[in-house]
């Protein structure tokens, strides 16, 4: 068989990879039929944002009155009720574990979604070109849900956004330039900067979440760093199917979410 990881041809009963060190390169069997049936890549940078926007039309919709009232001003400008984030997975102190993946794709307004959307699609095709798509994944999961872990922790405070992956994506950067090393110095500056300028921008605005956006970072290095080694081979089954199982992990969190508010007649 052919390894996923470096292309080199090894016996289907390896457990490990002679030439990048890949476990269970063969996924016990399985390895073939998984990329059959799921392909080599998946598609994150149109999946997040797609269903951050279409989560917050969601919720615009579900509580319609409370949508078109002008609170706020121009940030508040079609601010979702509390219904309807509350029903789809809003974060904050004793709130449910899997609050801590669904809030990642929840917004609280017109310009929160507009501002995280660009952010993804800003940082998003360099680091799908740096780990990965399934990498990226993993990175974004992983980063938001630490993220608001640590601002439950320490506040508590009722919260959404992605914003929390977003510092993680920016780690991820800086881990990724950090270990290449030469032209990819200066790129770690350019992301420095940008994470200390909205991390500064964040103690100047009302309604920041800056605890969850210092755990996102911490969340987004540490997963960095488990995972950028890995980023001189293609993405292998084994990396693949932990970011399918965490697709799976954060389609299952909405369905909880929304079980736990909705009483059914049965």
């Amino acid at each position: 068989m052919i390894c996923p990881n470096c292309r080199t041809l090894i016996h289907t009963d390896e457990q490990r990879c002679p030439n990048c060190g890949a476990y269970r390169p063969g996924l016990w069997g399985f390895g073939a039929t998984l990329s059959r049936v799921f392909g080599g890549q998946i598609d994150v940078l149109t999946l997040i944002p797609s269903v951050c926007i279409a989560l917050y039309l969601l919720s615009l919709v579900l509580d319609l009155g409370s949508a078109l009232q002008s609170r706020g001003g121009m940030f508040g400008m079609l601010s979702p009720g509390p219904w309807p984030l509350r029903l789809l997975g809003m974060t904050g102190g004793g709130a449910p574990w899997y609050t801590l993946i669904t809030a990642n794709y929840l917004h609280g307004s017109l310009l929160h979604i507009l501002f995280n959307v660009l952010w993804i699609r800003q940082l998003g095709p360099e680091l799908g070109n740096c780990y990965g798509s399934a990498r990226f994944f993993i990175i974004y999961t992983c980063a938001g849900v630490f993220g608001f872990f640590l601002s439950n922790t320490m506040s508590g405070a009722p919260t959404i956004g992605a914003s929390a992956a977003i510092f993680g994506l920016f780690a991820a950067l800086i881990v990724y330039g950090r270990n290449r090393g030469g032209a990819a110095v200066m790129m770690t500056r350019q992301v420095w900067q940008w994470a200390i300028l909205l991390f500064v921008f964040g103690f100047m605005m009302s309604g920041v979440n800056n605890w969850a956006h210092l755990g996102g970072f911490i969340g987004g290095w540490i997963a960095a760093r488990l995972l950028v080694k890995g980023s001189d081979y293609a993405e292998g089954r084994v990396i693949i199917l932990v970011a399918l199982a965490l697709i799976v992990l954060t389609a299952a969190a909405f369905v909880l979410s929304i079980l736990n508010h909705v009483k059914l007649p049965f």
